[in-house]
């Protein structure tokens, strides 16, 4: 079963230890200190669209992309006095298309890693640079290779609820920097007593800074900074989970003939 198809009914549910609103406020921060009024925003990875609310409900104009239809239905029927009002778009981060260009984009929880090879993030970040205003910018989280190396690891994470339970095996490849992930999940089928069992496979990839750096100028942004999580420090050896800023340098008019034959 694909990734965050049986996961998206209960996704919220156990998920709820997730500080969504700290997150908004940082996010809000950083734009703030770059200089990014409130206007349009894009989220990759918007998921069942918390964040994207958060964002909302703070002055932002929302639009969310996710490649899962099922968590984006979620998003939809969440509701609240600006759900309305969030454009969500279901499409793969690699080949997303928007009508204009944003202020900024976001993406959080982890989104980014679900990127699996360099030539496909480098297709996410050119698509990037391409729907950002002129200054526009780019801020984005990432789990570490600590986090999947030294936290996770081999470990199995199960939790049991009165609506449902997972049971949640990690393996990490060292050599490839992969953390798989082998869902089973155990979910009360509306108001019944009926339990049905479903299982997914996600992979996650870790990427070093340096490397993260190439493909943002190979892909015309240019590197702005690297903080540890929720702070304006710089990362440590067991951070678990770093921030990423970039900004869309100007184009030249060749540059822009370039962006227009990639999209």
């Amino acid at each position: 079963m694909p990734p965050y198809t049986g996961f998206a009914a209960v996704y919220d549910l156990f998920m709820d230890n997730v500080p969504y609103a700290e997150w908004a406020d940082y996010v809000q921060q950083l734009l703030n200190k770059y200089g990014i009024k409130p206007g349009l925003l894009l989220e990759l990875g918007c998921g069942t669209g918390k964040m994207a609310r958060q964002l909302a409900v703070r002055g932002y104009d929302m639009i969310g992309i996710d490649n899962s239809e099922e968590m984006l239905q979620i998003a939809k029927e969440a509701g609240n006095d600006n759900s309305e009002e969030i454009l969500y778009l279901c499409q793969d981060m690699r080949e997303f298309e928007l009508y204009g260009t944003v202020s900024a984009v976001i993406s959080v929880c982890d989104s980014i890693n679900y990127i699996l090879t360099d030539a496909d993030l480098l297709k996410v970040f050119r698509l990037v640079n391409n729907y950002l205003d002129p200054g526009g910018l780019f801020i984005f989280d990432l789990d570490t290779e600590f986090a999947y190396k030294e936290i996770l690891g081999e470990n199995t994470i199960a939790e049991n609820r009165e609506e449902g339970s997972f049971i949640w095996e990690n393996t990490y490849y060292e050599e490839d920097m992969i953390n798989e992930i082998n869902l089973t999940l155990f979910i009360q089928e509306n108001e019944s007593k009926l339990f049905r069992k479903y299982e997914e496979t996600h992979y996650r990839k870790a990427y070093t800074q340096g490397k993260i750096r190439q493909l943002i100028e190979e892909a015309g942004m240019e590197w702005v900074a690297v903080f540890d999580a929720l702070t304006e420090k710089n990362p440590k050896k067991d951070s678990e989970r770093i921030y990423i800023i970039a900004r869309e340098k100007i184009k030249s008019k060749t540059e822009m003939e370039k962006a227009c034959q990639i999209i």
